[in-house]
C-alpha cells in the first residue's frame, strides 16, 4: 500500500487497521464469520479499511484459523494472537497493542496512527474509517472515535434520591423540552476509533489527550452482540449495502452455478387443472442464459427440495444434472462440489427461500432473486434485478458472461406440467 501524506509535500505517515477478530463467541457462535449481505462480517471489515484511502495497512488479529483464512481472502495480513489475549476478559486495546508490535517487528517499520475497526459494525463505511484516520493524521487530535447524532431521552432505575423511582440520565424528567431546545447527544457506535501511536502506547487505552468526534450516519449504527442484531443486520443489508462497480462476479470469479427450482426458476406459483395435475411458469430467457453457461463451459446443477417430475423434465430440456427430492440440500452441494473437485467458495447458488440459508451459507457466490425471503436478501452477496421465474437466471448469466447476453430477443414464458 501507499503511504498517506497529511499534506502535500508532508512525510509519509503510515495508518495502521487493526481488526480483532476472536474465533469464539457466547451470543453468536463464530460471529466474524456469520455473513451478513453474503460477506463474512471479518470480511466486511477487511474491505472496508482497504477502501478507505487513508489506510496504510489492514491487520486482523485473530486466535481462529478459520477466521484467518477468511481475513486473507479478504486482503488483510494476519496476526496470530496468543491466547493470553484471546478470552472473554480480554480487551480490544490488549489486541490492537500486540498487533501493532507485530506488525512493526514484521515491516521493519514504525507506525504513525494505529486503527481499532469492530467487525461487529457490518455497516461501517471507508469514509467513516478515513475520517476517523484523518482526525489524528491532518487535524492533530490525539485520539478519535465514530459517533451518530442521538435524541433520545435515557433513563436508570432507582433513582439514588428516591430509590424505586426511574431518574432521567441525561434530562430532568418534569421537563420535556423540545428536540431543538435540547444539547446535541452523540452516541459512540463502537465501529471506528483512532489513536496516535505513541500516546497510545504510553496510555494503554484508546481515549487520551484531545478526542475528536466523527458524525456518522445513525441509520448505519448496528452493533452484532447477538442473534437478534444479526437478524435485523441481514435483513437491513439489501437496504443499506452499495454494490460498487465489480462486486457482481464474473466468470473469473466462479467454477460452478447451482441453482434451486420453485420460486427461482419459477414465480413459485401452481396451476392445478381440474384432474389434479399441477403446471408451472419458466422463463425462455434463464433457458438461454443456461445454455450460453453449458457453451462457456460452467458447471451448472439444478438442486430441489421437490420431487416433482416438472424438474426432471426441466432439467433434461436444459440439459443439467438435477438433484431433486433433497432434505438436506447443503449436504448434497458440498457432496457434489467434492465429487466435481470443486471449491465451495467457487461456487455462485441462486436461491429465494430459507431452505436455501444453508446454501447460501456454504458457498462464496450466495445470490438471491429480487423477490426472495428477506432474509435469503440478507444473507445474499448479490440479488438480481428481476424475480425468480422473470429472467433472473437469465441475468445471473449475464454478469458471469458479459453483455453478449443483453443482445437477445426478449423472451416469453414457457410452462411445463408437474
Amino acid at each position: 500500500m501507499t503511504h498517506w501524506p497529511a499534506d502535500p509535500g508532508d512525510p509519509p505517515r503510515r495508518v495502521l487497521a487493526v481488526i480483532p477478530a476472536r474465533g469464539g463467541s457466547k451470543g453468536v457462535p463464530a460471529k466474524n464469520l456469520a455473513p451478513v449481505g453474503g460477506v463474512p462480517l471479518v470480511a466486511r471489515a477487511v474491505r472496508a479499511c482497504l477502501a478507505a484511502p487513508a489506510v496504510t495497512d489492514v491487520v486482523v488479529s485473530t486466535d481462529d484459523a478459520a477466521v484467518a483464512t477468511a481475513a486473507r481472502a479478504a486482503g488483510a495480513e494476519v496476526v496470530t494472537r496468543p491466547a493470553a489475549i484471546a478470552g472473554d476478559t480480554a480487551t480490544s486495546e490488549a489486541a490492537v497493542l500486540h498487533a501493532l508490535d507485530a506488525f512493526e517487528e514484521r515491516a521493519r517499520a514504525a507506525v504513525d496512527v494505529v486503527l481499532l475497526v469492530q467487525c461487529t459494525s457490518p455497516f461501517l463505511l471507508a469514509d467513516d474509517i478515513g475520517r476517523v484516520a484523518e482526525a489524528v493524521v491532518r487535524d492533530g487530535a490525539d485520539t478519535a472515535v465514530t459517533v451518530a447524532p442521538f435524541h433520545g431521552f435515557v433513563w436508570r432505575d432507582d433513582d439514588p434520591a428516591e430509590p424505586g423511582t426511574g431518574y432521567g440520565v441525561n434530562h430532568d424528567k418534569a421537563v420535556r423540552p423540545r428536540r431543538q431546545d435540547r444539547p446535541q447527544d452523540l452516541l459512540e457506535t463502537g465501529a471506528a476509533y483512532a489513536m496516535d501511536v505513541t500516546g497510545f502506547r504510553a496510555h494503554g487505552h484508546r481515549f487520551f489527550g484531545r478526542t475528536e468526534l466523527v458524525r456518522t450516519d445513525p441509520a448505519r449504527v448496528l452493533e452484532i452482540d447477538d442473534p437478534h442484531d444479526l437478524a435485523r443486520a441481514r435483513a437491513l443489508a439489501p437496504l443499506l449495502d452499495t454494490v460498487p462497480a465489480g462486486a457482481l462476479p464474473t466468470r473469473d470469479d466462479i467454477d460452478a452455478v447451482v441453482l434451486d427450482f420453485d420460486g427461482t426458476q419459477t414465480d413459485d406459483r401452481v396451476l392445478i387443472d381440474t384432474d389434479g395435475r399441477e403446471f408451472v411458469s419458466v422463463h425462455r430467457g434463464d433457458g438461454l442464459g443456461i445454455a450460453a453457461l453449458r457453451r462457456a463451459g460452467v458447471p451448472t446443477l439444478i438442486l430441489s427440495t421437490e420431487q416433482n417430475p416438472v424438474v426432471a423434465a426441466r432439467a433434461r430440456k436444459l440439459r443439467l444434472p438435477v438433484l431433486h427430492g433433497i432434505d438436506r440440500k447443503d449436504l448434497a452441494l458440498k457432496q457434489w462440489c467434492e465429487e466435481q473437485g470443486i471449491a465451495p467458495e467457487r461456487v455462485l447458488y441462486a436461491g429465494n427461500d430459507v431452505n436455501d440459508l444453508p446454501c447460501l451459507a456454504l458457498v462464496g457466490w450466495p445470490v438471491a432473486v429480487a423477490d426472495a425471503h428477506d432474509a435469503v436478501r440478507g444473507a445474499a452477496r448479490a440479488v438480481t434485478t428481476v424475480p425468480g421465474g422473470y429472467g433472473a437466471i437469465r441475468e445471473i448469466a449475464g454478469w458471469l458472461l458479459g453483455p453478449s447476453l443483453d443482445t437477445l430477443p426478449d423472451p416469453v414464458p414457457t410452462s411445463h406440467s408437474k
